[in-house]
């Protein structure tokens, strides 16, 4: 990688001269169903690893009543509740995912835009669906021009970019100062994919790190304190040290002039790591026409590409810690076959440790397939054997909850309704009456105003 042409003045023209009536309606509506995806799966997260622990910390990072945690409604501030609410979303492994970016732009990007707008209310509803949208496509255009294995947690690295290029959208912020924003960011941009290796929760934590950055970068360039231009193609800028040498930017700007990038996010209907999802649909389908159980199988085969096999086809351990679990793609497939599902209860307690569902993982097998790209979830092929020596086999070009392969309105909201009725204490005609406001978010005078109803009453206006 020798030179590459900037492409960032013409993505910052992009994210700060695009109106929102040029934003196309489609894109609007799926601004607004992963906005409500995001809120279910961040008020579900309140039950994630340590949240007291994690709340605790970021209350000791100064004193400030500018943002709310969400469900448990500690005033932090901004950043701080930035910090807690991206790892409530991403702590369950439940967020909404750009496949083919290797990317979870929503934790870092929504989080930093409402502890912003609860800070700099009002902020109206319009205003906000388009710095999402536009800080979307920022996070995806990154993830979308490697072409490279994947070397870092792009969730935290690229997230982190599509929030400060948001909030400097809404900050109305000039061209330069826009741009310079980013390398405020970049000078704080952090994430490793080891925790990912190890199951630790420091993974989730990182999309916090980022989107508490993305605010201080955006008051240091408020005041005047900026960072340096060239932090995407420069000498040591964001592709040469995170993405390496597969670095096509023509192709990540192609895909935006195509779409705005919010119009080709996944749905996870699984609270484990994307990556697994394609086995658990594989084996639905196959449950569905031949009927077998659990107790009938013999091995399983998922043959996928080389991600795939990279990132979750990490051996079965014995006693896993949830976030192994989740990201551990035998776990995954035995967990579905014994329970007859993959949901938030699957990765708790003694479930983690279930004789029955760790004899079944370890007659997993994942074998690579020969897709050439370093980035691809799909296709995969599921191969059952069963005892009685049948095998069945099934093609799957795109995985469930893929936007060639949707949920459907009504299991989107099913997935949010059992989010919601996670969180203790919120209740359940306030989560109906958040549907119906979503629905119509770009109405709002005040972003901010739906804050309150992510608390549990009995917690609102805590200190």
């Amino acid at each position: 990688m020798d030179s590459l042409e900037n492409p960032l003045p013409w993505l910052i023209d992009r994210v700060i001269g695009t109106p929102y009536e040029a934003i196309p309606a489609g894109a609007i509506e799926k601004a607004k169903t992963f906005l409500l995806d995001t809120f279910g799966v961040g008020v579900a997260g309140c039950n994630g690893f340590r949240m007291d622990s994690i709340i605790k910390v970021a209350s000791g990072w100064g004193a400030g009543d500018e943002a709310t945690v969400w469900v448990t409604g500690e005033r932090l501030p901004a950043p701080a509740a930035a910090f807690v609410n991206a790892y409530q979303i991403h702590s369950l492994e439940f967020d909404c995912v750009c496949e083919e970016a290797v990317l979870h732009p929503f934790a870092t990007i929504l989080s930093s835009l409402m502890a912003y707008c609860e800070r700099n209310a009002p902020v109206s509803g319009r205003d906000f669906l388009a710095a999402l949208i536009m800080g979307i496509d920022v996070s995806v255009f990154l993830g979308k021009s490697s072409t490279g294995p994947i070397q870092f947690f792009r969730p935290a690295t690229a997230g982190g970019m599509g929030a400060a290029a948001a909030l400097a959208r809404l900050s109305g912020f000039d061209r330069d100062t826009a741009i310079r924003t980013l390398g405020n960011q970049y000078g704080q941009s952090s994430g490793t994919l080891q925790p990912h290796v190890e199951g630790s929760p420091l993974l989730g934590m990182q999309v916090g790190f980022n989107s508490r950055a993305a605010i201080a970068a955006r008051d240091f360039a408020a005041e005047g304190i900026l960072g340096p231009a060239d932090v995407l193609t420069g000498q040591y800028g964001f592709f040469r040290l995170y993405e390496g040498e597969g670095v096509d930017i023509a192709r990540g700007r192609s895909e935006l002039e195509e779409a705005y990038q919010i119009e080709r996010i996944s749905h996870k209907p699984f609270p484990s790591g994307r990556l697994t999802h394609g086995v658990v649909d594989g084996l639905a389908r196959l449950q569905a026409k031949y009927g077998f159980s659990g107790e009938d199988v013999e091995s399983i085969t998922c043959i996928a590409p080389r991600l795939v096999n990279r990132l979750v086809g990490r051996p079965n351990i014995p006693d896993p810690t949830p976030n192994y679990a989740k990201l551990c793609l035998p776990f995954v497939a035995a967990t579905y076959l014994v329970h007859g599902q993959v949901d938030v209860e699957e990765f708790l307690g003694d479930r983690l440790t279930d004789p029955r569902t760790h004899a079944i993982a370890n007659r997993v097998t994942v074998e690579q397939n020969d897709t050439p790209s370093n980035s691809a979830l799909a296709p995969q092929t599921v191969r059952v054997t069963l005892k009685s020596g049948d095998t069945h086999e099934v093609h799957v070009e795109a995985v469930y909850g893929h936007y060639d392969n949707p949920m459907s309105r009504d299991e989107h909201l099913d997935k949010f309704r059992r989010c919601w009725n996670r969180a203790a204490g919120l209740e359940t005609s306030v989560g109906e009456e958040l549907i119906a406001i979503v629905d119509r978010f770009e109405t709002l005078e005040d972003a901010a105003s739906v804050v309150p109803m992510l608390v549990a009453p009995c917690k609102r206006g805590a200190k």
